[in-house]
């Protein structure tokens, strides 16, 4: 029988064909180097502006490039901040700022959150807050930068007003306030006045946020802050009183006496301080907090009760109140407690009770 070589050459094992080649070639083949710093901001801007046109008339064209958008904002992140397998690169992180703030890619960044997923407004919210810190040559690179556009306030402020987006606005317009020239900006425009509606919001974490903004706001540039506090004591104060220590809601009330302490108790508002402890008004506004039914909110209202009392210069007003509701305030005081021992609170109630006492006996 003849037997026909070209039988063996037909059935090689596949392993032994030259088609493996390829397969072998992309076992071994190496990943692209990550884009550097200017070309990564630059593929973010393209793709920003992009998605700010949204003329796209194909919805799988436009999902793809959205998809990468989504991609190049986390990338950033992590270049910032890492990740399991890597640190952040001082180099890289500094070239990423001076190319983010070169680009004006803050702007167009907030400008296109709305189009953004959940998640990648939350990256993009984290990228934002990295850079806003980040140093190149000593300098704050941010700082020169919100100089020139301290008008973002005007686009982030009115974000409070989507529920969608309000923690993503919120987010960043805090990291901006960082910089005194924008929380000038905004304590001078009428964008300051929306936080007292914006903390009473029903939604309790964008009200929470709120809170937290107008905090930052109010206590982080101190000489900014009493300026602005002495100029506008008047309307400020009595919104701050009735829409705010009087709502009644009760996340407003226990954020609003607390910052309110904070701000009396600053030095640099030691006039601020004087002048609201001088009013009858505001020390029957702190009484009501006291009776709260709130032990949170009581206790922090008695941190600023006690500022009347301690005031050596009561005006006749003030003592007339204070005699006529002796009997109830040295009861209330008696049954005052924390639920647990503090020293510091016996002993600031002690001075309390006792400076009543010697009001009364100057009668």
């Amino acid at each position: 029988m003849q037997i026909h070589k070209s039988v063996g050459s037909s059935h090689l094992p596949a392993k032994g064909r030259c088609i493996s080649r390829p397969i072998l070639k992309g076992l071994f083949k190496t990943r692209p180097p990550p884009p550097t710093p200017a070309d990564l901001v630059r593929q973010l801007r393209d793709l920003l502006i992009y998605a700010d046109r949204n003329t796209e008339p194909k919805e799988a064209k436009r999902r793809e490039k959205m998809c990468e958008l989504n991609k190049l904002i986390l990338e950033a992140r992590t270049a910032l901040y890492g990740d399991d397998h890597s640190e952040p690169v001082a180099e890289i992180c500094a070239q990423l700022t001076q190319e983010f703030f070169r680009d004006d890619m803050l702007r167009l960044l907030i400008i296109c959150l709305p189009k953004l997923d959940s998640g990648a407004r939350q990256d993009a919210a984290h990228v934002v807050k990295n850079l806003h810190g980040q140093r190149v040559n000593s300098r704050l690179i941010a700082s020169d930068y919100m100089e020139e556009n301290a008008d973002l306030v005007d686009i982030l402020v009115p974000g409070y007003e989507d529920s969608d987006l309000a923690l993503s606005y919120g987010a960043i317009l805090r990291d901006c306030i960082r910089h005194q020239i924008v929380a000038r900006y905004l304590l001078e425009s009428e964008h300051v006045k929306k936080f007292f509606d914006y903390m009473q919001n029903p939604n309790f974490e964008i009200a929470s946020d709120a809170a937290a903004t107008f905090k930052e706001l109010l206590t982080r540039h101190k000489l900014t802050v009493a300026d602005f506090l002495l100029r506008n004591y008047q309307w400020f104060f009595q919104e701050y009183n009735s829409r705010l220590l009087e709502s009644p809601n009760y996340v407003t009330r226990r954020h609003a006496v607390k910052l309110l302490g904070e701000i009396l108790t600053d030095r640099s508002n030691s006039s601020v301080m004087v002048h609201y402890v001088s009013s009858l008004d505001n020390m029957r506004v702190l009484m009501n907090l006291l009776r709260d039914s709130n032990k949170t909110i009581q206790l922090d209202a008695f941190q600023v009760f006690k500022l009347f009392i301690n005031n050596q210069n009561k005006p006749p007003e003030i003592v007339s109140i204070l005699v006529k509701n002796r009997i109830k305030l040295l009861q209330f005081f008696g049954n005052f407690e924390l639920g647990k021992k503090d020293e510091a609170f016996e002993a600031d109630k002690a001075q309390v009770v006792k400076d009543i006492a010697f009001t009364l006996t100057q009668r």
